[in-house]
């Protein structure tokens, strides 16, 4: 290994470590940290690997197919980029694909469940992606501030659980405004628009499916988890409850253009 290698390897695994530690300060419980490796050579993540980190997120469908290849088997590839449903059969081919975070579409999610080998151990993780800001610049769908059992996130929640048998409703995920001026312990918006969607979801599928949440949530506790906080607000997002958080910059450093 060169020196200019060794100097990166030991910048990344030193914000690494900070950024656990800081997660560690600010979450009361043991939140997932995906670290973000989009445009991100692979030797990048080995060095997160060799660290034990397990969680990567990329943004890109080829990219990812591509470093799923070459890189080692016991990863955690999580989907967080904008989801087309015909690049369904490719992402489903990737065996340690473990979720897909940006799911909005029935479309989508049938050509997930359709595409998705009979032999895989397990089921795919999906997350909701909920445009808690109303942005156009976002996607998602709308969050909820009541129960509407024909509001489009509910619908497609529904559709997971009832027909698509190689897909688990694992949670919501949102982005939320990138820039949010916060007075000291005043809460984001966003971050409270996704808590209150998760609870009035959570009410309707067990109202409609039973108690017993086989189908949907973390396993063992079938609460649906919460996906919300990135590099500039993650300590803010575990504060107000999140379970996965996703880093990229605060570990990899400043991305270059595509």
């Amino acid at each position: 290994m060169s020196a200019d290698s060794e100097a990166r390897n030991a910048e990344i695994l030193e914000s690494l470590a900070e950024i656990r530690s800081r997660m560690q300060s600010a979450a009361s419980g043991s939140p997932t940290l995906v670290a973000v490796s989009k445009y991100k050579p692979a030797s990048d993540i080995e060095a997160c690997f060799g660290a034990g980190q397990l969680d990567f997120g990329e943004n890109y469908v080829q990219e990812l197919e591509d470093k799923a290849k070459v890189l080692p088997t016991e990863i955690r590839w999580h989907f967080i980029g904008t989801l087309q449903s015909n690049k369904a059969k490719v992402l489903a081919a990737i065996p340690n694909l473990y979720s897909i975070q940006t799911l909005t579409s029935i479309k989508a999610a049938t050509a997930l469940n359709k595409s998705l080998p009979a032999d895989r151990t397990s089921p795919l993780n999906i997350l909701i992606q909920i445009n808690t800001s109303g942005e156009d610049s976002k996607s998602g769908l709308g969050p909820l501030t009541g129960s509407d059992p024909d509001a489009e996130v509910t619908q497609l929640a529904r559709h997971i659980i009832s027909t698509c048998p190689r897909l688990r409703l694992q949670g919501l995920m949102t982005i939320g405004a990138l820039e949010q001026s916060l007075t000291a312990g005043e809460e984001n918006v966003d971050f409270e628009r996704l808590k209150r969607t998760r609870d009035v979801l959570a009410e309707t599928l067990v109202a409609e499916f039973g108690s017993e949440q086989e189908r949907w949530g973390a396993e063992g506790t079938g609460r649906l988890l919460l996906s919300m906080g990135m590099s500039s607000d993650f300590e803010a997002a575990l504060r107000a409850g999140s379970d996965i958080v996703r880093v990229g910059t605060g570990i990899f450093g400043a991305r270059p253009k595509k």
